[in-house]
């Protein structure tokens, strides 16, 4: 049973991250209209204050484990909640992030994502949408930075199992790039959907870098396995059993 006081605690932390991106996002506009530095600037200060007042008002505490990347490399992370989004953001120095196309089009986060370089991709054409996305990342290979992809192309909630999709061996293999796989839990305490906080350690952890020169299938497979058992560890210790069916549905 959810606690009520809690559930009021998080509505209003949810509250006031929405009118903390308003507020941001109005205020550095001038800044990022100039200047990618300053929509990074603007986004970099809304995760350092989602993340704290997230510590404080509904209890839940981050971490970054493993070698954050830096320079050029891909990395494939697992993606439970908006709050991998922001901790991965704020660990990282450059990033920028493969999205839904229609993503772009929403007030604040749109127009920053532009301005930081985000790329675009239409999920429903499949294969013309993969190539789309491999020519926008190429045509911003000029802008160094850390390309974030979430392998499974949506968020997963804690236990459930989706398909790892064949966008990210595309982009390791035209991109010769190292990949930096990156499990999580952060689901555990921030669902996909819902109002509902739960107090705990939400842990991002970066993994070993896997270098160019595998073959995609190899590449594949290797990279679900380690990105699902790591996850499954991490939301093990934060007491949750992905392997039970009734937590799993």
């Amino acid at each position: 049973m959810k606690n009520p006081v809690q559930w009021l605690r998080s509505a209003v932390f949810l509250l006031q991250m929405y009118l903390a991106m308003l507020v941001l996002g109005l205020l550095f506009a001038p800044w990022a209209a100039v200047s990618p530095k300053g929509a990074r600037t603007a986004c970099k200060s809304y995760a350092r204050w989602v993340l704290w007042t997230a510590r404080w008002m509904v209890g839940i505490q981050t971490e970054v484990r493993g070698q954050v990347p830096s320079g050029e490399v891909i990395v494939a992370a697992k993606h439970q909640s908006f709050l991998d989004i922001l901790i991965i953001f704020n660990a990282v120095p450059s990033a920028r992030f493969i999205m839904k196309r229609e993503l772009m089009w929403t007030p604040v986060i749109g127009v920053y994502a532009k301005r930081l370089g985000c790329v675009p991709v239409n999920r429903g054409r499949r294969g013309s949408a993969i190539a789309k996305m491999v020519k926008d990342v190429a045509a911003q290979s000029r802008e160094p930075g850390q390309l974030i992809i979430y392998s499974q192309g949506t968020r997963v909630a804690p236990g459930a199992r989706k398909p790892y999709k064949i966008g990210t061996a595309v982009l390791y293999e035209g991109l010769s790039q190292p990949c930096v796989p990156a499990a999580t839990n952060v689901g555990v305490f921030w669902p996909r959907k819902g109002i509902y906080r739960k107090p705990g350690l939400a842990v991002v952890e970066f993994l070993e870098p896997m270098q160019p020169g595998s073959s995609r299938d190899d590449f594949m497979a290797q990279l679900e396995m380690r990105v699902e058992s790591r996850s499954d560890d991490l939301m093990r210790e934060a007491g949750f059993d992905p392997g039970t069916a009734e937590q799993r549905a």
